[in-house]
């Protein structure tokens, strides 16, 4: 094979750095179009599943809409976690030439990430983390929000650390190192690589105020209760 020829081989493929050795790339047969139709349906169809669930339970445990907006984050989270990252976690050595819907999704999302192609350590290591433990605990705390559990609010602050933590390495183990995985299109960097992750930083950082706050509450109540006990026990 000659230079030129080799130089061919190698640039066959929309990602970024364009050196990117991907011998077993196969293009999507869906359109940018389509491919972000079939992943927003996806997303509206568990959030109409979320609020069918969340109306059944909105005179008792989950009265107010703070409370229902948190139910549909977590069974989102659950879904997304657990199926579409878990799918990334077992499949990701054939991911570049598969075409399975969650495949192709994949493959449109690395235009602004191609780690998620080359089974980058990191990334997958993050990832798998994300769908095996973060996953199935989101199901769990939505469960226990149903039931109004007070464990709830433990594993809430669990799983929206481990996803903040999560995050900010996954965006600064590539800027620190300028972003050579992502296409420089504003369109790819800025909406796919910044605008979709910037959700599990905002929102769980809200989420860990929200369970420090009632655990140190229940805390607080508890250490009264027992102050009061002690009293009774003296006199």
């Amino acid at each position: 094979m000659t230079t030129m020829e080799s130089i061919v081989e190698r640039i066959a493929h929309p990602y970024y750095p364009r050196d990117l050795l991907l011998n077993h790339y196969v293009a999507n047969t869906n359109t940018m179009q389509e491919t972000l139709v079939i992943l927003f349906s996806g997303f509206g169809a568990i959030a109409v599943l979320a609020l069918a669930i969340s109306y059944q339970y909105r005179n008792s445990t989950l009265k107010g809409l703070g409370n229902q907006l948190t139910f549909l984050w977590f069974v989102m989270c659950g879904f997304i976690h657990l199926f579409f990252e878990g799918y990334f976690g077992v499949f990701h050595k054939t991911l570049a030439g598969d075409q399975f819907v969650f495949a192709q999704v994949w493959k449109e999302y690395s235009l602004s990430d191609s780690r998620y192609l080359t089974s980058d350590p990191f990334v997958l290591i993050m990832e798998r983390i994300t769908a095996f433990a973060w996953g199935p605990l989101a199901f769990y705390i939505a469960y226990a929000m149903c039931k109004n559990l007070p464990s709830r609010y433990i594993f809430q602050l669990v799983i929206s650390v481990g996803q903040l933590y999560g995050c900010v390495l996954y965006y600064f183990t590539t800027i620190i190192e300028g972003s050579p995985h992502c296409d420089p299109h504003p369109f790819y960097y800025y909406f796919y690589f910044v605008f979709f992750n910037f959700f599990w930083i905002v929102i769980p950082s809200i989420y860990i105020f929200n369970a420090i706050k009632h655990l140190h509450r229940g805390m607080k109540l508890a250490q009264e209760k027992d102050a009061v006990a002690k009293g009774k026990k003296k006199n």
